[in-house]
């Protein structure tokens, strides 16, 4: 299940980083750390978005201008989903770098169709290695043509749906066509323009600070419908909780009317 969370913007044209997904991790653990239910402490079947709004780019980062910014928030679980958005609504002043924000309201995303074949735009970077302490593996680049790239996002996805212990060992099994392709084209124009589809960004852990290489790129996945849903609700690759993997269905309904909602809120 995919909602959309929209709060309002106290204070136009504040800012922050170009890659802010730490910033709301760390709010969202806040919230889980604290809550009443400790069963939910280290919960991380989530995942999210950036902040979505009408935005301006200055040496600081992303200055926020519209009256209403969006957060994207997906969960499998509605349980836990009903339980953070009550606690997130407690809050009547919220932080996020220099932004003031106040919960405003939610709405839920339309399910999509999913098949065997799905064209993917990433809303947040793809991490497919994970980081590990005092160790550089993790910023490794690899070409996302390879299969070696297709291999370890597999890995990543059968292990995290394996962890919710709602698929049986023989379905898992049954889950083994898996092939990630990359638009060739969109690469092709982001090298002739000297641009990057794969960057460094940081991520906080325990109070450690790590650094990972990630990816933003539209692809298309050939995979099972139920890899597919997963992958939609549940991000793609490691960090989904922590704000990495967030991906929208290409000409999805969803991406209209977030930009026409920018439209009307600015």
């Amino acid at each position: 299940m995919r909602t959309r969370i929209i709060f309002s913007l106290k204070n136009r044209g504040a800012y922050v980083p170009f890659h802010h997904q730490y910033l709301l991790a760390q709010f969202i653990k806040g919230l889980l750390m604290f809550g009443p239910d400790k069963s939910y402490q280290a919960y991380t079947q989530f995942n999210f978005s950036g902040l979505k709004g009408q935005t301006k780019i200055s040496r600081k980062g992303l200055h926020y201008y519209s009256s209403k910014v969006t957060l994207v928030f997906a969960c499998a679980d509605r349980e836990f989903l009903s339980y953070f958005t009550a606690q997130l609504f407690e809050q009547k002043d919220i932080m996020i770098g220099s932004l003031h924000l106040v919960p405003d309201s939610i709405e839920e995303e339309p399910p999509v169709e999913i098949q065997t074949e799905a064209k993917f735009l990433c809303i947040s970077p793809i991490v497919p290695v994970p980081a590990a302490f005092n160790n550089e593996q993790g910023k490794k680049f690899i070409m996302p043509e390879s299969d070696e790239f297709s291999d370890l996002l597999y890995d990543s996805t059968i292990s995290r749906m394996e962890a919710t212990g709602k698929y049986t060992p023989e379905q898992l099994t049954s889950f083994y066509k898996f092939q990630l392709v990359p638009d060739p084209g969109y690469l092709q124009r982001l090298q002739a323009a000297g641009k990057k589809f794969a960057r460094i960004y940081p991520l906080y852990d325990s109070d450690v600070k790590f650094e990972v290489r990630g990816y933003t790129f539209p692809f298309t996945l050939y995979a099972a419908p139920e890899v597919q849903r997963f992958v939609y609700e549940n991000g793609l690759g490691y960090f989904c909780h922590k704000g990495f993997g967030m991906l929208d269905v290409a000409g999805n309904d969803s991406i209209k009317r977030e930009q026409q909602r920018d439209a009307i809120y600015a």
